[in-house]
């Protein structure tokens, strides 16, 4: 039997989860709801799923089995609601939310209820991240002391004000960089580490948009003593597509990863995972793990089948729950009210 999934909000996110669970034999995409009549006579014609301009009756007329959600964060409370009241499972994009209390809410709601659900941090589904997760866990680094996390991106380029950058360009539709890109940078920190428990130093700046933050930069405290920091860029033009480095530094070595390589340094070797004293690069190529369907990156299939994974296996508690997008909110909120105390954005 098919499990049966609607896709709310159509746009890129929306049509490239669309393509990738459409390859998936367990899934059904039984309807589409998005704003767009355009987009909806387009999917009408090539795919065979019912379509609505309202996600309300979408949830009503179709009942799906899951919920794919990849609306701007603003709308994403009512459609998560209405799922939560039909007891349908929900993989939303991030970020989930646009308040801590909200998510933790939420994240009660759906565990009480035995509800699958699932944030869009493909992070975690990386085949690099995840093998860096596989050597922390392993002890290679021993306590973990110092890190690093960097992410930039050509993403805001000119400049604009407000509704100019539409969803992006305000804090209440979940706009600026903070939470378009620095909420994937903490999660993987939160993904490797405890979570921080508080920040000091931010400080946020305008390069182009006059209404939200295009850069932000923080530091990271933890209660083991473990002290990071954060910089990230939506400005930058040197970059092709969105990059996120991380290092981290700890007893007996440290490492550098990106989404395509990782590189260790060991004060001895450890025979055991194949890494010798002194310097270990392993690429991409060395660690991957195949994924049936390929679009954008191994990472986006991987969480969908994931997610699926678990609505099959009736499985609520997932690799990237809503309670973990909730703890990556909290670092959010912290960060801007630090960087209030820090006299706002500059």
């Amino acid at each position: 039997m098919s499990i049966r999934i609607g896709i709310v909000g159509a746009g890129r996110m929306g049509l490239t989860h669309l393509a990738i669970l459409n390859t998936d034999p367990r899934v059904e995409i039984s309807s589409v709801a998005d704003t767009s009549r355009t987009v909806l006579d387009v999917l009408s014609r090539h795919v065979k799923c019912r379509t609505f301009r309202d996600f309300g009756r979408l949830v009503d007329e179709d009942r799906p089995d899951a919920l794919v959600v990849c609306t701007p964060p603003t709308l994403h409370e009512n459609v998560l609601r209405a799922a939560l009241e039909r007891g349908i499972h929900v993989f939303c994009e991030k970020p989930f939310t646009v308040s801590a209390r909200l998510a933790h809410e939420l994240a009660d709601a759906f565990e009480s209820a035995g509800l699958v659900n699932q944030v869009g941090y493909v992070n975690r589904f990386n085949d690099v991240f995840m093998h860096v997760r596989e050597l922390l866990d392993a002890g290679i680094l021993g306590r973990v002391q110092r890190y690093r996390t960097e992410m930039a991106s050509a993403t805001v380029t000119r400049p604009q004000n407000g509704s100019d950058g539409g969803w992006r360009g305000t804090h209440e539709t979940g706009g600026g960089v903070t939470y378009e890109m620095a909420s994937h940078a903490i999660d993987l920190v939160n993904f490797f580490l405890e979570p921080p428990r508080r920040v000091v130093g931010t400080v946020m700046s305008h390069v182009y948009s006059r209404t939200v933050e295009d850069i932000v930069s923080t530091t990271l405290l933890h209660d083991d003593g473990c002290t990071g920091t954060l910089f990230v860029d939506w400005c930058n033009r040197t970059v092709r597509k969105p990059a996120n480095r991380i290092e981290l530094a700890g007893e007996k070595g440290r490492l550098t990863a990106d989404q395509y390589s990782v590189r260790i340094w060991l004060e001895e070797a450890q025979p055991d995972l194949d890494l010798h004293e002194g310097w270990n690069t392993r690429h991409v190529t060395d660690v991957f793990r195949p994924v049936p369907f390929y679009v954008r990156g191994n990472e986006f299939t991987r969480q969908l089948r994931h997610f699926v994974d678990n609505v099959e296996g009736n499985r609520s508690n997932g690799h990237c729950t809503f309670r973990m997008g909730a703890e990556t909110h909290d670092v959010i909120e912290s960060m801007f009210e630090d960087g209030r105390r820090n006299g706002g954005m500059r």
